[in-house]
Formats: C-alpha cells, sequence, structure tokens
C-alpha cells in the first residue's frame, strides 16, 4: 500500500479515512487475537491435567482461523500474498492430535504472533485514532464547554481561559486531526509489513514447499516443452514447408515452360513470389509466438507497450525497470502472462480500461496488471490463470489474484530473477 501525494491544505484524502478506518478494524480485531491466544495458551497450561489434550485441538484451529483471516488482510492491503504454514496435523484421537500440533512449528508460528499482535497492532492503531479522537475533542467539544470548566482547563500545553486561547485549542484540535489522518497510513502500511512478516511461514517450509513445488514444475516443464516441440513441428510441416514444397514444385513446371510458353512461365513466377510471401509470413507467424522478435529486440517494457497498443483496451503501462536486460526466459514469462491477463480483461472482465505497472527492486520483478471489468475471476475456473500459473511456477515464481465480484480486478505477479546483460530498456516511463 503506498501514499498518496499530500493534497491541499485542509481536504483530507479518501485514502487517509480509509486508512483511519482500519486502524479502528485493526484495534477491535484485537480483540478476537487475544482471545483465541489466550485458549491456546490456556490449552497449554492445562496439559498436565490431561484435560488439556482435549481442549488444545480446538484452541489450535481457533487460532489457525484467525491468523489465516489476517493473512488474507494483510494481502489485500498489501498485494503480497502471506503463505500460510501447514495445515495444522490430524490424529487419531485428541492425544495424538495434541502431540502433533505440540510438534507442529506452524501452531508455535502462530502462538508467537498471538502473543504479539495486541502489542505491536495495539500501538500502531492506537496513535492515529488517539491523535484523531484527541483533535475532536480539542475542535469540536472545547468552544462550547471551555466557560464551564473554569480555570483548570488545559487543552494540551494551551490553558483555555479566554477566547483567543479557545481559538488556539481549536486550530491545535485540527492540527492532531490533520497529524493523525495523514500518520494512519503509515500505520496501517507498517502494521500490514509486521503482520506479513510475524504470519508468514518459517523459511524451512518454504525451502521445503519450492523444492517440492519445483520437482513438480520441472515435470510439467518437460512437458510443455515436449508438447511446443510437437506443435512447432506440425505448424512447419503444415504450413511454411508445405508452401515451400508447392514453390519447389511450381518453379519446376516454371521452368520447363520458359521456352516453350514465357506467359504461362511468368505467371507461375508470380505465383512463386505469392507464394513465397505467405511461407515468410507462416514463419514470422510461429517465431512471433514462440519469441516475440520486439520482446528481443527492444525488451520487456517495449513488448508490454506494444501489448497496450494492440489491445482493444485503453491501457496505462507504468515502468520502473533497471537500465540492464531482465534474463529472456524471465522477460518472456512476464510478456504472456501481461498478454495473457489483458486478453482475459477483455475477453471475460468486459472490462474498458487496464493499467499495468512493471518494476524490480534488485531482486524480483514484479508486474501488476489491473482492470475495471466485473471482477469475480477464479484460477480454478478456467484454463488461462492456471497455465500463468505454471509458467511462472517454472521461475519459482507468484501469481496473486484479487479479485472481489463488481471488480476491480488486480493480479499480481513476482519472479525472482536479477538484471543482466547491459542493453537498453526504457525506465520510469508511462505510456
Amino acid at each position: 500500500m503506498t501514499m498518496a501525494k499530500s493534497g491541499p491544505p485542509g481536504r483530507f484524502r479518501h485514502g487517509d479515512r480509509v486508512a483511519l478506518w482500519r486502524c479502528q478494524l485493526v484495534g477491535l480485531t484485537g480483540y478476537l487475537v487475544v482471545g483465541a491466544g489466550m485458549l491456546a495458551g490456556g490449552a497449554l497450561m492445562l496439559l498436565p491435567l490431561g484435560i488439556g489434550f482435549r481442549l488444545l485441538p480446538p484452541a489450535a484451529g481457533r487460532l489457525r482461523r484467525v491468523s489465516d483471516r489476517y493473512r488474507a488482510r494483510a494481502a489485500r492491503w498489501t498485494g503480497r500474498t502471506v503463505s500460510p504454514p501447514d495445515p495444522l496435523p490430524q490424529g487419531t484421537s485428541a492425544r495424538r492430535s495434541s502431540a502433533a500440533i505440540l510438534g507442529d512449528d506452524g501452531f508455535w508460528h502462530d502462538l508467537r504472533w498471538a502473543w504479539l499482535e495486541p502489542w505491536t497492532g495495539g500501538v500502531l492503531a492506537t496513535i492515529p485514532l488517539a491523535l484523531v479522537e484527541y483533535g475532536a475533542f480539542g475542535a469540536l467539544v472545547q468552544p462550547f464547554v471551555w466557560r464551564r470548566l473554569g480555570d483548570g482547563n488545559w487543552y494540551a500545553f494551551v490553558p483555555v481561559t479566554s477566547t483567543a486561547t479557545m481559538l488556539t485549542a481549536l486550530l491545535l484540535g485540527l492540527v492532531f486531526i490533520a497529524a493523525g489522518l495523514r500518520l494512519a497510513p503509515v500505520m496501517t502500511t507498517l502494521h500490514a509489513r509486521l503482520t506479513h512478516r510475524l504470519l508468514a511461514a518459517s523459511r524451512t517450509t518454504e525451502l521445503t514447499r519450492r523444492m517440492a513445488r519445483l520437482a513438480d514444475t520441472r515435470a510439467t516443464a518437460q512437458h510443455v516443452h515436449a508438447a511446443e516441440l510437437t506443435r512447432i513441428e506440425r505448424d512447419l510441416h503444415d504450413g511454411a514447408q508445405a508452401r515451400l514444397v508447392a514453390l519447389g514444385l511450381t518453379l519446376d513446371e516454371a521452368t520447363r515452360l520458359l521456352d516453350t510458353d514465357p506467359r504461362s512461365a511468368r505467371t507461375l513466377l508470380l505465383d512463386v513470389r505469392a507464394a513465397s510471401e505467405r511461407a515468410l509470413q507462416d514463419l514470422r507467424d510461429l517465431v512471433h509466438g514462440i519469441h516475440p522478435p520486439i520482446l528481443a529486440d527492444r525488451g520487456l517494457a517495449d513488448a508490454v507497450r506494444s501489448l497496450a497498443l494492440d489491445s482493444h483496451l485503453d491501457v496505462e503501462v507504468t515502468v520502473d525497470l533497471p537500465s540492464a536486460r531482465l534474463p529472456a526466459p524471465v522477460e518472456s514469462a512476464a510478456y504472456f502472462t501481461v498478454s495473457e491477463l489483458l486478453t482475459n480483461a477483455a475477453k471475460h472482465a468486459e472490462a474498458t480500461r487496464a493499467d499495468i505497472a512493471l518494476a524490480h527492486d534488485g531482486t524480483h520483478l514484479r508486474v501488476s496488471v489491473t482492470d475495471d471489468g466485473q471482477g469475480g475471476a477464479d484460477p480454478a475456473a478456467g484454463t488461462g490463470l492456471l497455465g500463468v500459473r505454471r509458467r511462472l511456477d517454472t521461475f519459482d515464481g507468484t501469481l496473486a489474484l484479487h479479485s472481489p465480484p463488481g471488480g476491480p480486478t488486480t493480479a499480481t505477479l513476482e519472479i525472482p530473477c536479477a538484471s543482466s546483460s547491459p542493453k537498453t530498456s526504457s525506465s520510469s516511463a508511462t505510456a
């Protein structure tokens, strides 16, 4: 979540008010975290008495549901998926389930977060709310009650004993309200980042998943590669090769007619030229499906701009890429992913506009595509998004999709990579 540019004095942005509501939400839902943490902690303390073995599985399940809710919220607020731990283990009895839970890293991971969240979330959410509430008291209450409160009435460091000091308190209250509203986005962003760090699966779990995913995607990639080779061979055989064979036969016929029937030979040669142009176009189309020439020549930024120009949507592209080129396979995966997402937005979401942002932080390529379509996209409902995820899995990349009913839809992909050869690439531009 990013902060917008400051507006004119006295005008509060919609994002600030949303962030303030999020602070209130963090404060209110903190009670759920406290309750879930206390249930799990109480079950642990009752284990020596035996009853804890019956209480621990449902308490751990309750804690996991609360932590999953926070993971989903952090993902919505930051646009970054928070990877959950492995599901809680289950046993054939309450005692076996409790023993398995006690040996599960994910349970202790959630419990540590439940003990820290009331402090981190409570403090971060309280500061903007306290500023706004105290500011509202100075700006909305002091002007009406200061005469009744007597000489002991102070607001912050101002003794409110006259009209002038009352106006000072009113202005000071407005400053507190503005400070709270401006501080709210900072606090909610910091809280979401802390939640991401505390609730994301441990590094050991991530490495284990990555190894399993890479083993699975390697087999998938090999299958896709073999299918792609078969397609290329078929396209060459049925397309360009067939045209070239026909072209050779036509040339032989024209050669035989050169001396006896020059007019017919000339007609055949014109047919040869037309056939050669069609064969060349077939080859260009085939190569474009493998690796677009503009991607090889100009890089990812210009290739995506080309997609934007060819799209039926009104597309805006924002680029923040290094001058050095990214690895060619990564650029190709990102290019075809953006192409698929634009196609889905125009074909299925009935969108009219899309915004594409390309960025690289030194270790990851991050691409987000947002459209104003009808939303409700489901990766399990079609093959397009599943194909995108399979393409990204080959590079250990991720695809996060936020598509509520009614829209908008935002798809964010991240691919681990570093820039390579120092070829020219557009940077920090908008098309």
